[in-house]
C-alpha cells in the first residue's frame, strides 16, 4: 500500500496531515510505505567543499572523516566510528519543520537495534530474528521493496539469546551486503539481486553461541565476533575473506597466546599485561575454556596503521568469586593488525570484572590536544562509567573521567591502568550488596555515541541506573545460562533513568546534559547541520542543538526507539534522516518478551529498572524516514 505525500507539482496536499496521522496508527498492522522520496522536489543548492569547518569555540578535537558522499554504508558511518554526517540541509534553523517522508513496517515485533544502510539509491534494512534483509528502492514513490532475503536461522537460536533476538546491522562493500544471523552464520548477499553469494557458519548454538553484532569490512576481510557470554562460551573475533567466506584468521580472547594471536608484535603498555599465556594463568584451571570474553560490540579501524580496535566482553560467570584472577583477555580493548589479527596491545578497563561491565562499547578514533600536542586517541565511554582516552599507538590510558554517577569504584590509577574498585560494592555469595552504581548494563551499554568535528564534542546516550546484587553458585552445562548472580536494577540518583550528555574530550567535562525518564538505548547521530538525533524508549525521536542541547524537534514513534539513526542524501538530492523503532533489547525485554513487571529479577534484573515500560510503549518494528517539506 502506498500513498503519495506530494501532488504532481511536488507540493504536499492539504489532506496530508490527517491522512498521515491515520496511517501511522495503522502502520503496525501491515507492511506499509508512505513516501516523499518520489516527489518532484527542487534539489537543494550546491553544497560547499567536503572539509567540515569547526565552529567557533570548538574543543579542538578532530577525527579523520571521509568526504561526505551522501551514503551510509556501515553502521558507524566511517572507520573512526564518528556517526557524523556531513549533510547540512536539515539544520538548526529548519529542523522544526521535519516531516515523515515514508515508513516501512518490518513485521517483526522484537528489539530493532540496527542502523539502516543507504548505498546509491537503495536502502537496506535488517530485522531482529528472523534476520530478514530488505532492499528498498529510494527512486520510487513509497520506496517499495526491491527484494527480500530470508536467511531462515534456526528457531532454537532464540532460546540462547541472552538479551532479546537483536541484530545491530549489516555492512556494504564491493557490491555485497554482509550480515550475521542469530544462529551463528555470516552471509554475503548480492546487493543488487538479493541472491546469496556465500554462507559461513561461525557459532554453535548448542554451546550457547549466537551472533548479534554488525560486521565490519576492512579491505578484503569481514570481521565478526560472537555473543553468549552468559552461557559460558569462549569469545573470539574472526576475519573472513570477503570473496569466498573462508576464515583468514581467528583470535580467541581467552587461552594460550597462540590462540589469542599474541606474538612478537604484542607490546602492551602496562606490566600486568606482559607475560606468557596470561589468558590461561589469570584463571583457575581450565576456567578460561568457558570464560566468556565475547565480542558483540563495535570495531574501529585506522587505515594509516592498518590497526583495528575493539573491546571484549565480560568474563563468565558473573559470580567473580568462582574465577579469581585478572581473567585475561576479557573486559578490555585489543589493537590488532587487520591483515593478520596479530595483537599489538591490550588494555583492560575492568580487570577481574565483578559487575558485568564488559568492554564492548564503541571506540571513537580522535585526535585530541594533550599537553599542547595533537595525540591520536581511542575515546571509549565504558560501562564502568569512565570516559577513557587511550593512546592509539601504545595502549596507554591518558585519562579516565567519570561521565555518570559512580560508586562501584574510586577512579582509575593511570600509573597502573587499573580500576580502583570500591570493596564495599564488590558482590559476595550469601550477601546482598545494595545500591551499586552503575548497574550491570553500565553507565552506558552497546548503544553508540557520536562525534561532531564542528563542535569537537562527543554525544553520549546513556543510563542512570544502580542495582542490588547477590552472588550465587553457577554450574556450567553447555548451552544453558552460566551467570551466578541475582540482580535487581533501579533508578539512580535523581530518579531519571537516562541521560544524553555532550562531552568535551579536551577539558574532560560535560558541556550540557539532558535528563530522560527511561534509560537511553538508542544510538546517536551528529550532522553538519549542528544537530544531534537520538531516540527514547518511550518512542520519542529527538533533534537537539549540538552546541546547547536545546530541543528543536521531536516525533512520537509507534514503539520505543533503540535503533541507530542515520542521515543520507536521497536520489532527489535532499537530505533524509532515518531510524528504526521497535522496543526491546536487554532494556526493553519486559515489552518484547512480555515479562512480568512484578519480577524485578527478570531479564537479568533489568525489569526492576523499567517495570512501567509496558505502560509507556508497545512492541513494534517500523522504519521511519524524515525530510523537510518540499
Amino acid at each position: 500500500m502506498t500513498e503519495q505525500a506530494c501532488d504532481g507539482n511536488g507540493n504536499r496536499p492539504a489532506r496530508w496531515r490527517g491522512l498521515a496521522a491515520l496511517l501511522l496508527v495503522l502502520v503496525l498492522a501491515a507492511p506499509l510505505t508512505l513516501s516523499l522520496a518520489g516527489c518532484n522536489r527542487k534539489p537543494p543548492p550546491p553544497t560547499g567543499p567536503a572539509h567540515i569547518a569547526p565552529l567557533p569555540g570548538s574543543t579542538g578535537a578532530t577525527a579523520q572523516i571521509p568526504a561526505e558522499d551522501g551514503q551510509w554504508t556501515m553502521p558507524a558511518k566511517d572507520y573512526a566510528s564518528t556517526r557524523f554526517s556531513g549533510l547540512d540541509e536539515i539544520n538548526t534553523a529548519n529542523v522544526a519543520g521535519l516531516k515523515v517522508a515514508f515508513t516501512f513496517s518490518t513485521g517483526v515485533n522484537k528489539g530493532h537495534e540496527a542502523a539502516p544502510l543507504v548505498v546509491g539509491s537503495t536502502m537496506y534494512v535488517v530485522t531482529p530474528y528472523p534476520n530478514d534483509l530488505y532492499a528498498l528502492d529510494l527512486t520510487k514513490p513509497g520506496a517499495p521493496v526491491k527484494w527480500k532475503y530470508s536467511p531462515k536461522p534456526k528457531p532454537a537460536s532464540q532460546g540462547v539469546a541472552c538479551c532479546d533476538v537483536v541484530n545491530r546491522g549489516v555492512a556494504y562493500a564491493n557490491g555485497r551486503i554482509f550480515m550475521n544471523t542469530l544462529d551463528g552464520f555470516t552471509i554475503a548477499v548480492d546487493a543488487n539481486s538479493g541472491q546469496e553469494v556465500w554462507r559461513t557458519q561461525l557459532g554453535d548454538i548448542n554451546k550457547g553461541e549466537t551472533i548479534t553484532m554488525a560486521p565490519l569490512v576492512v579491505k578484503d576481510k569481514v570481521l565478526v565476533g560472537d555473543s553468549g557470554g552468559e552461557f559460558g562460551v569462549r569469545g573470539w573475533l574472526v576475519a573472513l575473506n570477503a570473496a569466498d567466506g573462508k576464515i583468514a584468521w581467528k583470535a580467541y580472547h581467552t587461552g594460550p597466546d597462540k590462540d589469542v594471536l599474541i606474538g612478537p608484535d604484542f607490546h602492551p603498555f602496562y606490566d600486568q599485561d606482559k607475560g606468557k599465556d596470561l589468558g590461561v594463568s589469570t584463571w583457575p584451571p581450565d576456567a578460561w575454556k568457558i570464560g566468556g570474553g565475547t565480542m558483540w560490540g563495535w570495531i574501529s579501524y585506522d587505515p594509516a596503521t592498518n590497526t583495528i580496535f575493539y573491546g571484549t566482553a565480560n568474563p563468565g560467570p558473573w559470580n567473580a568469586e568462582q574465577r579469581p584472577g585478572d581473567n585475561k583477555w576479557t573486559a578490555g580493548i585489543f589493537a590488532r593488525d587487520a591483515d593478520t589479527g596479530q595483537a599489538k596491545w591490550f588494555y583492560q578497563m575492568n580487570d577481574h570484572d565483578v559487575h558485568d561491565y564488559d568492554g564492548i562499547n564503541e571506540n571513537l578514533l580522535l585526535t585530541v590536544p594533550v599537553g599542547g600536542q595533537p595525540r591520536k586517541v581511542v575515546a571509549h565511554p565504558d560501562r564502568n562509567g569512565y570516559l577513557y582516552l587511550i593512546d592509539q599507538g601504545t595502549g596507554q590510558a591518558l585519562s579516565a573521567d567519570p561521565y555518570a554517577n559512580i560508586n562501584s569504584s574510586f577512579g582509575v590509577d593511570l600509573k597502573t591502568g587499573r580500576l580502583k574498585k570500591n570493596p564495599e560494592k564488590v558482590p559476595q555469595v550469601g550477601k546482598v550488596v545494595r545500591d551499586i552504581c552503575p548497574t550491570a548494563s553500565g553507565s552506558k551499554d552497546w548503544n553508540p555515541s557520536a562525534f561532531s568535528p564542528r563542535t569537537g564534542l562527543l554525544y553520549i546516550p546513556h543510563e542512570n541506573l544502580c542495582m542490588d546484587w547477590e552472588n550465587v553458585q553457577a554450574n556450567y552445562i553447555a548451552g544453558t545460562p552460566y551467570v551466578g548472580a541475582e540482580v535487581r536494577m533501579k533508578a539512580g540518583p535523581g530518579g531519571n533513568r537516562g541521560a544524553f550528555t555532550a562531552w568535551d574530550p579536551v577539558r574532560h567535562a560535560a558541556v550540557w546534559e539532558i535528563k530522560e525518564d527511561l534509560p537511553l538505548w538508542s544510538g546517536a547521530l551528529a550532522t553538519a547541520g549542528d544537530l544531534v538525533f537520538y531516540g527514547t524508549m518511550e518512542g520519542w525521536f529527538k533533534a537537539v542543538d549540538a552546541r546547547t542541547g536545546k530541543l528543536l524537534w521531536q516525533f512520537k514513534a509507534a514503539s520505543g526507539i533503540i535503533g541507530q539513526p542515520i542521515a543520507y542524501r536521497g536520489p532527489d538530492g535532499h537530505e533524509y534522516v532515518a531510524v528504526l523503532a521497535g522496543v526491546g533489547g536487554w532494556a526493553g525485554a519486559i515489552v518484547s518478551g512480555d515479562l512480568d513487571p512484578r519480577d524485578p529479577t527478570a531479564a537479568l534484573g533489568f525489569v526492576g529498572a523499567v517495570p512501567d515500560l509496558k505502560q509507556k510503549t508497545t512492541a513494534g518494528g517500523v522504519l521511519y524516514v524524515f525530510a523537510l517539506p518540499g
